[in-house]
């Protein structure tokens, strides 16, 4: 499903030039639970901006799904991922003056489904979510805990093949944490391909195998 070949990424400013990623070889299969592991700085959340295809590559190759992304400009890597790809982030990314349902809504409207599609959608992912009594909740009415479950139903509610989650029990107290730990393994049971940024040992000890990270290289 995820396959890179020497992938490389290289910021550059006026004076100085950032190689984030070198030469990174990783092939992710469809259904597995990925964790990306290293120290701060190692390149981590780049590599899992690209194989979001928020960001492109310098050199070298990335292939999503089949395709080849390595070349594609910004709006063609836009229309790859839509409806294919959900995010999930540390600091929960919730539209404050939206309410849970709203929130949970916003990735089916973007992809035109029905209203009478979305309420189903929308019922049945906040029920699985046990947040069904909270629907018509604003985020800042909610524990860490219960806005990190909100998001990571508006990034599945739409039943994506592949979620991307950046540090997702970083905000979360210990019990928090588990908890949606238990949830993104259940997202995977059901088949959904997982690719996991962490620090923590714990959480990494949920995905099926680790990719290790250091100053940009993939370590053994």
């Amino acid at each position: 499903m995820i396959k890179t070949e020497n992938l490389t990424k290289i910021f550059r400013t006026d004076e100085v030039e950032t190689s984030a990623l070198i030469d990174v070889n990783i092939q992710i299969q469809q259904g597995e639970f990925v964790a990306v592991m290293g120290p701060s700085g190692c390149g981590k959340s780049t590599l899992l901006n690209i194989i979001g295809m928020l960001d492109g590559i310098t050199k070298g190759v990335y292939q999503f799904n089949g395709i080849d992304v390595s070349n594609k400009n910004e709006q063609e890597r836009t229309a790859i991922r839509k409806g294919k790809v959900g995010f999930v982030f540390q600091n929960f990314n919730l539209v404050q003056d939206l309410t849970v349902a709203e929130n949970v809504e916003l990735p089916l409207a973007y992809l035109k489904y029905s209203y009478a599609e979305r309420k189903r959608l929308i019922r049945d992912i906040l029920d699985r979510m046990n947040l069904g009594h909270r629907e018509k909740h604003f985020p800042n009415q909610l524990s860490g805990g219960q806005q990190q479950r909100v998001a990571t139903a508006r990034a599945t509610v739409a039943n994506p093949m592949l979620i991307l989650a950046d540090e997702p029990t970083g905000n979360l107290d210990s019990n928090n944490g588990i908890e949606v730990m238990k949830l993104l393994t259940e997202v995977n049971q059901s088949g959904t391909t997982i690719v996991m940024v962490t620090h923590s040992q714990r959480d990494a000890a949920y995905a099926h195998r680790l990719i290790n990270l250091y100053d940009g290289r993939v370590v053994v």
